[in-house]
């Protein structure tokens, strides 16, 4: 085997008669390199999937790797509930970087204290578990691909997650009539940058697995901002005067689902819990 720099960004890697080039992909940065960004309508062209690559699922802010979500006393020191401990790894964290900025959730002292009780009872609280639909913006950063479907008169976002989908309105559609698990989304371009604006939430959905959450007044701005053909630099700014003390900001870049034969697949959950949820109501309950 023989490694030849090429031009400080590619390598050749040249195994008998078969020779590879692996590129190293350049940084994403905040300024968009103009010339290499698609456009319909003169407007940067996000139409296609797109996918994080972090661990905000887990928990948005930093976190070391750790056995399990659910822990009990063990002999010497925590151990996996019993619910999880089969799962061994399978059932751990990951650690992460976490994606708020400043890394601090400014939580009212009542916040604070049900994002502890939540972390507690993850079990029997995290809606993922029960495939409630994400919320926003946990859909954007789930361990699922969402595709973007854009042109001159419409904006929608549909989620490989339970299904879920956003019609984010061009035009003001008005204070949101009732609340849900998605809101009402209003979307107006600045620029290159693409600004949604969302309300009208039940407080029922958490921001990730570690029982961070909000309130019915939660207001999300999100902006997408593409850098090139294949990143869009990502931001949700959470105001909820019901949850936390002043607005607080999440950021993140997407990256583009680019194999050739890439397409939204189907994760319609609901079928996968029916026993979690209902199955204690059997004539004989399955043990």
């Amino acid at each position: 085997m023989r490694w030849v720099s090429v031009l400080k960004l590619s390598v050749v890697v040249a195994v008998g008669a078969a020779t590879f080039a692996v590129v190293s992909s350049p940084p994403v940065t905040g300024q968009a390199r103009t010339s290499t960004i698609p456009r319909v309508n003169g407007k940067p062209d996000m139409n296609g999937i797109w996918q994080t690559i972090n661990t905000a699922n887990w928990d948005i802010q930093a976190h070391s790797a750790k056995p399990a979500l659910a822990m009990r006393p063990g002999p010497v020191v925590p151990i996996p509930a019993k619910e999880v401990i089969a799962f061994g790894a399978v059932g751990s964290i990951p650690g992460g970087l976490g994606v708020v900025e400043g890394d601090e959730l400014p939580y009212t002292p009542e916040g604070l204290k049900k994002k502890q009780e939540n972390q507690q009872n993850w079990l029997s609280r995290d809606p993922e578990i029960k495939c409630f639909l994400p919320g926003v913006p946990r859909a954007t950063y789930q361990l699922f691909p969402f595709q973007i479907f854009q042109s001159n008169s419409a904006f929608f976002i549909a989620y490989e997650y339970a299904g879920a989908v956003r019609n984010i309105y061009l035009k003001d559609p008005g204070p949101p009539q009732i609340d849900s698990w998605m809101g009402i989304s209003h979307g107006v371009w600045e620029g290159d940058t693409f600004v949604v604006r969302t309300a009208g939430f039940n407080d029922q959905s958490w921001f990730d697995r570690a029982g961070n959450h909000h309130s019915d007044q939660m207001k999300v701005t999100e902006r997408f901002t593409m850098t090139d053909a294949d990143h869009i630099n990502y931001s949700a700014t959470i105001d909820d005067p019901g949850t936390f003390t002043k607005p607080w900001t999440m950021s993140m870049p997407l990256y583009r689902r680019v194999e050739r034969n890439a397409q939204l697949g189907q994760f319609k959950c609901v079928e996968f819990v029916t026993e979690l949820m209902y199955g204690h109501l059997r004539k004989e309950p399955v043990k």
